[in-house]
């Protein structure tokens, strides 16, 4: 399963050293601190849509860009993998069932922790 906010953060590690710009320039662009971004692009803390739309302006790219999916992203998910060895239609459909659950339940603990983060008093990051 591709983890998203990584790869969104890897895009803009890459458009940052492509553009000669540092974690400094892209924080104070988006009015926070170094270690927030840092936090951003190591995985850590979640990249919201209005942070994301900040960044990709600084940038000077489409947000398309940020989000694009590595030609490199090899993906590994057991699941996924099992789904071309089923025989069954009835196999493969239960497999789809299982990997949606999987994703619906990491989907929903991000968003849990990326909401108690914005709750969080500011400078408390």
């Amino acid at each position: 399963m591709i983890d998203m906010n990584m790869m969104i953060a890897s895009n803009i590690q890459a458009l940052l050293k492509k553009q000669n710009k540092k974690q400094t320039d892209l924080a104070e662009a988006l009015g926070t601190t170094k270690q927030t971004v840092n936090k951003m692009l190591n995985g850590a803390r979640m990249i919201n849509a209005i942070e994301l739309k900040s960044i990709s302006k600084y940038l000077g790219v489409k947000m398309e860009e940020l989000t694009k999916i590595s030609s490199e992203y090899k993906d590994t998910d057991i699941v996924h993998a099992f789904m071309g060895k089923v025989q069954s239609d009835e196999a493969r459909h239960a497999l789809k069932i299982a990997d949606d659950l999987s994703d619906m339940i990491l989907f929903h603990k991000r968003v849990r922790e990326n909401g108690t983060s914005m709750i969080a008093p500011w400078g408390e990051e």
